[in-house]
Formats: structure tokens, C-alpha cells, sequence
């Protein structure tokens, strides 16, 4: 029995919520979704389909919209845009398990309907339009379906294939993979190749999927290491990882990031006090989950058309939750290698190879009863944080002129969350 995995996405998901909220036709109105308050060179979030078919780009900035058409700016609304998510995620669950579901995006999710298919006495394709059908009549949102005999499959028919049927539904098995896509031109289009790679790809004299099954294997391992295997693979339209795969899988290292652009360019010292921000909510993260680090990275972004990023890592003498132990790790990587000429408009941390804290040795350096004072102190900080709201208990620094934690505590995922 072959295996049959559907890749479901819904269409222009963030604009096509927004105009089902307004009781408008996404595919009769111009919307876009695009934060107004950061000017014409805002990144539209996403755009209806009637957008598109004027030519307009997905994820286009506003000032690329031509100035003839009239549309309708919306302001992002995260949380309203996860709520819906979640509702149709529960339209998943009454035809799959969970353990047969992985939510690859806010908008975009595999099953394996390998099993449910002679459940249902239906096909892959009627039951594809059975939940898409579900999904537009219970919330308005029309979805569209990729069908493949592995996950890569089922991918690449929804991002190629299904934009070119009638029914917003593709299909692929190897052979019609081959068949149709070995010659599909540009590589981009293809999951997991970015411009960076095929460029390089173009380099060797690769072209297209054809190209690369063709290829000798010695020279694209030597482009590209272990990464090779699944580039080969998936030019035959092979995978081999599946859904129960992807939810066993363990890293053999853990990390926490973080990272933000800033809303303009931040001199040293004002980046400085942001750093300490981000530092201050990682910490709490850990704190929340029990977890420690013995290891914190920098990556420090500066001003476009400036020189190269900077940034470093610093391992601390034990493993530790504290905030003051770790603003002081992270600072002293900031002083060291930031420069203090230019402006910064991008700041990472990241906090590596965490462990439960329970498995960690105590410190020899500092008095244990210190250490649980300071922890119990951040723990009541974060219990209210959480009961009462993320900017009811703040620290001094947050109200410091270049802040950024109060206006992001208002954002999720860098965007409007609607409230």
C-alpha cells in the first residue's frame, strides 16, 4: 500500500482572515495586511488574491504598490490570526489524529492519510476536498491541497502543481514527478532551494532537477557536505522522514534564540540597553521552563550598507538561569566585539546547550542561598507576568529612553497581535 501524505495551506491566510472579518470576497478585494505606523517601506504581511492577479508580489513593500489601484490597509492582528489557526486546526482533528498531523506554519500543515483513506471510503482527493470544503464552509477561508507519496511530494504539488488545478488540489507520485517537474525551471521553486543555493548549483552547471539526479554525487557532496543527501534525494522526489518521524526526533543539543529588528538604527549604548532587555525575557524563559545554560551566543546586525555583522560566544564557569550571571556573559561579548561607530539595526542572542536544571552541578563561586533568593525574586516576576499581563512589573531599564521590551511586549511574532 502506498503511502499518502496531503499538505494543506490556506490561501493568503492573513488577508483572506481579514476580509472574511469584514465580509468582503478575497478574491473581489484589494487588502493588504501591512502595519501602517512603519511607513511606505512596511513589508505587506500578505495580499489578496485580487492583488495578485493585478500583478502585485506577495510580501511586496507598500511603496511598490502602484499608486493607481485603491486598496484597503488592514493592521495585523496575530493573535486574531492564530485563533482562527487553532479553530481549523480542531477541522484537522475530526478527520486525523494528532499523531498524524504536523503543523509545518500558522497557515500550512501535513497528515498521513495513509490509513484514514479506506476508513472513509474515499480517495486522496476526495477527502483533500472534503476538508477544504469543511475548512471554507465553517470558516470562509478557501485552503489549497498538495497530495504526494511522501511529505516532499505532497509539498512540492501544493506549491507547484496545485496553483495550476482547477480544483486548487495537486498530486505527485515519483513518476509524475519526473515526468512533469525534472525540467521545471527556477530551481527556487522547489522546497528547501534558496537563491544562495542555487546559485551554487547553477555554478556546477545545474539547471533544474534534471540536473542534479544526473550529477556526480562526489561533486555536490564536495558543494555542499552531508547537506548533498537530501538535495539528491529529493531530485528523484525521495523522503524518507515521515510525520512520526519528525515528532520522535530529539536534537543532541538544545538552545533558546532570540532575536529582533529594531524599529531604527540604535547607537552602541542604546543597543547596549536593549541587549539587556532581551537577556532579562531569555532568562525568565528559562526560569518558566526549568531550564539552564552554560553558554550564550551575540549576533549583532548593524545599519544597511555597513559593514559585516559581528557578535561572539562566551562560556560561563557553571551552568545558571540568573539574569545577573547572564547579562554579564552577554555584555562582556558585546563590548568585546561590537563596533561603536556604526548603527546597529539587529540583535540575536541565543543561549546554548540548555539542560534541565535539575541535572546541574552547583555553583563553587557563588552561595547557593544567593542564587535561590535571586531565583525565587525572578519566578514571582514571571508568575505575574504571566497572571497579570507582560508590562504590568517591569524593570527600570524598560522604561529607559530606546526600550524596546514595553512596545514588543504588545507584538506577537514582531507584528500587531490585534489588542
Amino acid at each position: 500500500m502506498k503511502n499518502i501524505f496531503l499538505c494543506i495551506d490556506l490561501k493568503t491566510f492573513y488577508a483572506s482572515v481579514e476580509c472574511v472579518e469584514r465580509g468582503l470576497d478575497p478574491f473581489n478585494t484589494n487588502l493588504v495586511v501591512a502595519d501602517p505606523s512603519r511607513g511606505k517601506g512596511t513589508i505587506c504581511l500578505a495580499i489578496t488574491p485580487k492583488m495578485k492577479m493585478l500583478g502585485i508580489k506577495n510580501r511586496c513593500r507598500v511603496y511598490e504598490i502602484p499608486k493607481n489601484i485603491d486598496y484597503i490597509v488592514a493592521t495585523p492582528r496575530m493573535k486574531k490570526y492564530i485563533e482562527y489557526s487553532a479553530n481549523i486546526y480542531a477541522i484537522y482533528l475530526k478527520y486525523f489524529a494528532k499523531e498524524d498531523i504536523h503543523v509545518y506554519s500558522i497557515d500550512e500543515a501535513f497528515m498521513d492519510a495513509t490509513k484514514y483513506l479506506k476508513l472513509y471510503k474515499l480517495n486522496e482527493i476526495e477527502l483533500a476536498k472534503k476538508i477544504m470544503n469543511d475548512i471554507y464552509k465553517t470558516y470562509g477561508i478557501t485552503a489549497t491541497a498538495g497530495i504526494g507519496t511522501n511529505m516532499y511530494l505532497a509539498k512540492i504539488a501544493l506549491d507547484i502543481t496545485a496553483k495550476h488545478s482547477v480544483l486548487n488540489i495537486g498530486w505527485l507520485d515519483e513518476e509524475k514527478y519526473k515526468k512533469e517537474l525534472w525540467h521545471h525551471k527556477p530551481l527556487t521553486d522547489f522546497w528547501q532551494i534558496g537563491t544562495g543555493i542555487e546559485k551554487r548549483l547553477n555554478k556546477l552547471g545545474i539547471h533544474d532537477m534534471y540536473d542534479i539526479a544526473h550529477s556526480d554525487a562526489k561533486k555536490l557532496y564536495k558543494e555542499f557536505g552531508v547537506n548533498a543527501e537530501y538535495i539528491i534525494d529529493h531530485a528523484w522526489g525521495k523522503e524518507y522522514c515521515n510525520i512520526k518521524d519528525i515528532k520522535e526526533y530529539e536534537p543532541q543539543t538544545k538552545s533558546i534564540t532570540n532575536s529582533q529588528v529594531l524599529f531604527e538604527d540604535y547607537s552602541f549604548e542604546k543597543a547596549r540597553l536593549v541587549l539587556k532587555e532581551m537577556v532579562e525575557l531569555g532568562s525568565l524563559r528559562l526560569l518558566e521552563n526549568n531550564l539552564s545554560t552554560n553558554t550564550v551566543k551575540l549576533y549583532i546586525g548593524y545599519t544597511k550598507n555597513t559593514i559585516v555583522a559581528s557578535g561572539g560566544t562566551e562560556r560561563l564557569i557553571q551552568y545558571t538561569n540568573i539574569y545577573s550571571d547572564l547579562v554579564k556573559a552577554f555584555l562582556k561579548v558585546y563590548d568585546r566585539t561590537t563596533n561603536r561607530n556604526v548603527m546597529i539595526r539587529r540583535i540575536g542572542i541565543s543561549f546554548e546547550n540548555v539542560c534541565k536544571t535539575e541535572y546541574v552541578q552547583l555553583s563553587l563561586f557563588k552561595k547557593q542561598e544567593e542564587i535561590d533568593k535571586e531565583r525565587k525574586l525572578e519566578l514571582v516576576i514571571n508568575k505575574i507576568k504571566n497572571e497579570m499581563g507582560k508590562n504590568k512589573i517591569l524593570r527600570g531599564i524598560n522604561l529607559e529612553d530606546g526600550a524596546t521590551t514595553i512596545m514588543r511586549n504588545k507584538l506577537i511574532g514582531g507584528h500587531n497581535s490585534g489588542e
